[in-house]
């Protein structure tokens, strides 16, 4: 019997591993193990909790005030041991996180196969995003299985070099996790507040965009919230400190824009599902909002998801006040350019991606003496 250790640590590594969990654990011929950094602790265990996950090993590495040296280096430190004694075929990492990067590089130190799922995203821009255009790519470098999740990941990773044998296009697993959160009675305080209305959902807290861009964005949605009476934005705003203070400081006397606390995967992805468009800074809602049909604005300079922007379903809008703004009024005010954007095909899967990749592990571990 194979053994497999699937490692993540942030509440977006969790939604989309969570379906491939579910999916591993009903095949014979492997024994998955999950452990979690708890990169990031409160909004990671509300995910493992929706899905309904039994973790085997919790590094919970989360503190105040951590950096990402001090994460990385708490990482290895305690994953050292469970690799000893465990001695996995294959450690399996998703994306483009601290975690992803510190565990596979503890797996590469003890010559133990990696398998990286959504592999192949690129930017070639290291610090946008920031650190996770370095991350992806120092994965990708010491990879054995590379899942990628479409065929523009799959030709960046080929033009790199990396072996067109062990790359494997599978759709985007955030697709299959959507399958079963979406519900269509759902309703709650917050989706009544805006009923009648057009609902936009908001969501901004990257680190490469703290200060002054972040001032930008905020104050656009503020002048969108005063200018259009019949919209309401609903901010569910990240745990970070300073972006917390911000948000509070700019848009915390606005009518029509409520600021709320982070969401649980399931009422997250029902509020997409309920909304009118979306503005975001976020990478995974790239991905699942074309699924919803919803059209979304991405507050960055540069996307490492071309897909969309190719499709029609997403749009790079910056970082700028204006850029923001104005962007945004078109589609509140040209109905035929949302409805391009809303009935454009989602390119990123279609919800049987976490079949494929655990199909594709079963095949590399049979058919590999590791």
């Amino acid at each position: 019997m194979k053994k497999v250790l699937m490692v993540f640590g942030t509440r977006p590594e969790a939604i989309k591993m969570c379906p491939l969990v579910k999916v591993l654990k009903k095949k014979n011929d492997i024994n998955l193990y999950v452990c979690i950094s708890a990169q990031h602790r409160e909004m990671l265990d509300q995910v493992i909790s929706v899905f309904d996950i039994q973790v085997d090993y919790d590094l919970n590495v989360m503190h105040a005030g951590q950096s990402l040296t001090s994460v990385t280096i708490e990482i290895m430190n305690k994953l050292e041991s469970i690799l000893d004694s465990l001695q996995p075929d294959l450690v399996l990492v998703h994306g483009d996180t601290t975690t992803s990067f510190a565990v596979a590089l503890s797996a590469f130190y003890h010559k133990i196969s990696v398998g990286h799922v959504e592999a192949g995203l690129r930017t070639y821009n290291m610090y946008s995003p920031y650190p996770e255009e370095f991350n992806r790519q120092v994965v990708d470098m010491i990879t054995d299985i590379y899942f990628a999740p479409t065929q523009i990941a799959k030709d960046n990773l080929l033009k790199e070099g990396k072996p067109e044998s062990k790359i494997f296009v599978t759709g985007n697993t955030v697709i299959d996790a959507l399958k079963t959160t979406v519900k269509n009675d759902f309703c709650d305080e917050n989706i009544d507040w805006a009923k009648g209305k057009r609902l936009i959902i908001f969501t901004a807290h990257r680190r490469e965009n703290l200060g002054n861009p972040m001032i930008e964005m905020f104050s656009a949605i503020k002048k969108l919230s005063i200018e259009y009476e019949d919209v309401r934005i609903i901010f569910p705003i990240h745990k970070n400190p300073k972006v917390r203070e911000l948000a509070y400081k700019i848009l915390g006397d606005c009518e029509n824009i409520r600021l709320i606390e982070p969401l649980d995967v399931l009422t997250f992805h029902n509020y997409m599902s309920k909304c009118y468009l979306i503005l975001t800074d976020s990478g995974g809602i790239q991905e699942e909002a074309p699924s919803l049909g919803k059209p979304v604005l991405v507050m960055r300079d540069i996307t490492e998801r071309p897909e969309g922007i190719k499709a029609g379903t997403l749009k790079l809008v910056g970082v700028t006040e204006n850029s923001i703004y104005e962007e945004t009024k078109i589609l509140l005010d040209n109905k035929s350019v949302y409805e391009s954007m809303s009935e454009a095909k989602n390119p990123y899967g279609d919800g049987h991606a976490s079949e494929r990749i655990a199909n594709l592990i079963v095949s590399y571990l049979t058919n590999k003496d590791i």
